[in-house]
């Protein structure tokens, strides 16, 4: 296998299970917040990724998925006890939108010290476009466009970064789509009102239905395209 491949993949592999622990810890911190410590007993305020591994959604689908320059997938949901929330619109809302937000500060660290990186002329743009080539094509790409070999470990780092921008705000983005039972269906329904919400719960029986859908049909990349397209400008 190529090389530069397996470091595609290995970088990928330390930003994704990051990038999930931070997620799902976000979520069983802020539910603490508000009076439920399930996840803290459960030992799920943590960033070692073994409390929150899915072998199948953490480990499997992605690598899977990598064979089609696709690597995506996700962790153990958090449990949480609604019981025990005070103020339980509130805590709904904000234990739910606690997941994205660490995402959305993920991405805005990495983005910024690879752009200061550029700035400060410690990277040349061909290596910040090397890298942006490798993540956008799931890194099948040519020799000449991932040969990092004069860059020492300078190159793996801006991929790195680059990795975390990426692939969090696309974790953020799908996240936050209005569809059960991601993040977004549950911040949705805590401001509905209760005429609308009672109407809104009975889409979660199909929800994964309608989101297999949006996924399939491109519904998903017409709304994530011109995010990432716009994130890629900023990085140049």
């Amino acid at each position: 296998m190529d090389p530069q491949f397996l470091l595609y993949i290995l970088n990928f592999f330390i930003v994704f299970l990051f990038s999930l622990s931070l997620h799902e810890s976000a979520h069983a911190w802020t539910s603490e917040r508000f009076g439920d410590d399930t996840g803290r007993v459960l030992g799920r305020i943590s960033l070692n990724p073994l409390v929150h591994i899915d072998p199948i959604g953490t480990i499997l689908f992605p690598l899977l998925g990598m064979v089609r320059g696709i690597g995506f997938g996700w962790a153990k949901p958090v449990p949480v006890n609604p019981l025990n929330w005070r103020d339980k619109d509130k805590a709904n809302f904000w234990v739910s939108a606690a997941g994205p937000i660490s995402n959305l500060i993920i991405a805005i660290v990495a983005f910024a010290v690879l752009k200061s990186l550029i700035l400060l002329g410690a990277i040349e743009g061909s290596m910040a476009f090397r890298a942006l080539d490798s993540v956008t094509s799931g890194g099948v790409v040519g020799a000449s466009a991932l040969d990092g070999s004069d860059d020492g470990l300078m190159f793996p780092l801006v991929l790195m970064m680059t990795q975390a921008v990426f692939l969090n705000v696309i974790l953020a983005v799908f996240n936050l789509l209005p569809i059960p039972p991601l993040d977004g269906s549950h911040m949705l329904e805590s401001v509905l009102p209760p005429a609308a919400r009672e109407g809104f719960n009975q889409l979660q029986p199909y929800g994964f239905l309608i989101l297999i859908a949006a996924m399939a049909t491109g519904g998903f990349n017409y709304v994530l395209q011109p995010i990432l397209s716009a994130v890629n400008r900023l990085i140049l």
